[in-house]
């Protein structure tokens, strides 16, 4: 009757051993470390740069725990934090000499101390939110007035080709604020042009202003278009730092909105807060141009003289300068895709690029044009361009689909389609906010959330003990289980632990001992009805389970409500919440059981059971079970 077959027990052992080993990663803590990661999408980190960092090390006497290539950067681990710091600027100095262009960002991070073997199984520790790990916390506010205007600024781009095909002669389109105004000849151009405005650009509001022999459109985009346009540039501009952020191998980054036009970004980990501004404001877009083959163009190139008048020098990616005209004809924003390939004739890595129907229309035409000369393709990163390639136009390149080449090699095409899909930002950003919580205020919140969950956790099985003798120790090394089951599910889920989360872990206990409280207080009632001790342990979990069952479902609900619709804070609380209802119908119900019959159930003759006083009111006198 209260008997476990084996392979329930073989659940429970392997479910056990399964916990231990994905809660130990919690308990290594984390070491101050230096991260050197790409400054450039041209820039790899390899077994070069750390060679380089072991060798700036050494000449500045500094001892690293370890120092190793992981996922694109490379991490040296160190002791304490003063070390980390000196090793920071001697790692800076070595990589980046001073007045140089930075080819690498060097900053201060925080890394899990788990031993390689842990880390093979692939047991991590929970990610720490900023109040528990420390790092920085920006609060970023959009410009959206600039996203209009430039939403303004590419439909008149888009409108003055449209018109050039439909042959609606204009006296020219200006752009005042968020309004187009298209000066027209006759009334029958102003038709023409309605129609064209009508069909093609359903989000503009037209207004018919004339006076005398002038005629004029005034085009403005309406309420409802405005309100998406800068929804779609804040969605845009969190997609954008998302790459970047994750390009650099921050754990667990926050970016959410907040309000109408402002992004929150923690980083938790990040000690440097010069190097997170850095990282937010690495965005990338391209530049297609053409090159300037003029003779005075070609002189300047080769003796490095004055750049002829509306054309730029930038360099290629063998350091050699190339004299590109001013005038841009594509750029980023006709980008629609970015996939790295090979070419299918000589097998080398290059990047296909995808443009959309505007940026088909003008790429064709502009290699129609300019059969036999040389077109540039230029990365700004960080406001400089590099040129990735500049390829000879062979002939009219058509479909919108263009490749990209430049004696890349395969890791350097992946990282530029990368930074290319990243794309730049759909609107100007201001910092309004800053601030960096230290990693000792993140310990003490660490110390404080931990002693509230042990000492809640020791109290509610000393009353257990206390109130239902040797079931109430069953309760709480079932309580203790729960515990670490829902750690270990919360590290191999990689969630992120915050204090709410903290808050929400010493709840759970309280709520999954009231399981244990259901079944011993049934026990208790059908051995007061005079049952045998094994059937009143089978009727008492048999009875509880519904009642646990239901319970437990309603709490889910408001737990995934939390889940649902709730963000930041709140979202931390209902994840763990949510876990942590789970695990205690397991732990509370399946795992207590298995004690039990592990303890009475292979005695035959029960005579009593170790569960405190029960209560006869029949009898007017209490009896002891045990």
């Amino acid at each position: 009757m209260n008997r476990y077959p084996v392979w329930k027990y073989a659940i429970i052992v392997i479910a056990t051993l399964l916990g231990v080993i994905y809660t130990l990663p919690n308990f290594y803590g984390e070491a101050p470390a230096v991260q050197v990661s790409s400054g450039k999408a041209t820039i790899k980190v390899d077994t070069q740069v750390l060679q380089k960092v072991e060798e700036a090390l050494k000449a500045a006497d500094l001892n690293a725990d370890s120092i190793a290539l992981e996922g694109g950067s490379v991490r040296a681990r160190f002791g304490s934090t003063d070390q980390q710091l000196k090793a920071k600027d001697a790692i800076q100095r070595a990589l980046t000499p001073e007045g140089a262009d930075p080819q690498f960002v060097v900053a201060l991070n925080l890394v899990s101390r788990s031993p390689a073997w842990l880390t093979a199984l692939h047991a991590s520790p929970m990610y720490l939110g900023l109040d528990l790990r420390g790092g920085v916390h920006f609060m970023l506010e959009v410009d959206m007035q600039a996203a209009l205007t430039q939403k303004v600024e590419s439909i008149g781009g888009d409108l003055r080709s449209l018109l050039r095909e439909k042959d609606v002669r204009h006296g020219g389109i200006s752009r005042n604020g968020e309004t187009l105004e298209i000066r027209l000849r006759d009334e029958q151009q102003v038709a023409a042009a309605k129609r064209v405005l009508a069909d093609q650009f359903a989000d503009l509001q037209i207004q018919e202003v004339s006076a005398g022999n002038e005629f004029r459109l005034i085009a403005r985009i309406k309420p409802e278009a405005s309100r998406k346009v800068q929804d779609q540039a804040l969605k845009q501009n969190i997609t954008t730092l998302h790459n970047r952020i994750n390009e650099l191998g921050v754990a667990e980054p926050v970016i959410q909105q907040q309000g109408l036009d402002r992004i929150v970004v923690q980083l938790p980990g990040v000690q440097d807060t010069a190097k997170a501004k850095d990282i937010l404001g690495r965005t990338a877009t391209l530049e297609v141009r053409m090159v300037d083959e003029s003779t005075e163009a070609r002189a300047a190139e080769q003796a490095g003289g004055v750049v002829p008048f509306g054309a730029e020098r930038y360099l290629e990616r063998d350091g050699r300068p190339l004299i590109v005209k001013k005038q841009v004809v594509l750029t980023g924003d006709n980008l629609t895709d970015a996939q790295p390939g090979f070419d299918s004739q000589t097998q080398e890595p290059v990047v296909n690029l995808t443009l959309d129907a505007k940026g088909a229309r003008i790429f064709k035409d502009v290699t129609r044009d300019n059969v036999g000369k040389r077109m540039a393709i230029i990365l700004f990163e960080k406001g400089k361009g590099e040129v990735v390639t500049a390829p000879v136009i062979r002939a009219e390149i058509g479909g919108g689909r263009v490749q990209i080449s430049g004696r890349m090699t395969t890791a350097e095409a992946n990282d530029t389609a990368l930074l290319l899909r990243a794309g730049s930002l759909a609107a100007p950003m201001e910092i309004i906010e800053e601030r960096t919580i230290g990693p000792s205020l993140g310990a003490e919140n660490i110390a404080k959330g931990f002693n509230s969950v042990t000492w809640g956790f020791l109290v509610i099985v000393a009353f257990m003990v206390v109130y239902y003798a040797m079931f109430g120790l069953f309760s709480g090394i079932a309580l203790g289980v729960n515990l670490l089951f829902l750690v270990a599910i919360l590290s191999m889920l990689q969630a992120t632990l915050t204090l709410p989360g903290m808050a929400a872990m010493a709840l759970a206990l309280g709520m999954a001992i009231d399981s244990n409280v259901l079944i011993n207080e049934r026990v208790r009632e059908e051995l007061r009805n005079g049952v045998s001790p094994q059937a009143a342990i089978h009727a008492g979990y048999d009875r509880a389970w519904a009642t646990i069952l239901d319970s437990n479902i309603t709490t889910l609900i408001a737990g995934v409500a939390l889940l649902a619709f709730g963000s930041g804070p709140v979202r931390g609380f209902a994840v763990v919440h949510c876990i942590g209802i789970l695990t205690s119908m397991f732990s509370a119900v399946f795992f207590s059981r298995g004690l039990v019959n592990l303890w009475y159930g292979g005695q035959k003759k029960l005579k009593s059971v170790s569960i405190g006083t029960v209560w006869r009111p029949d009898a007017g006198t209490a009896v002891k079970a045990d």
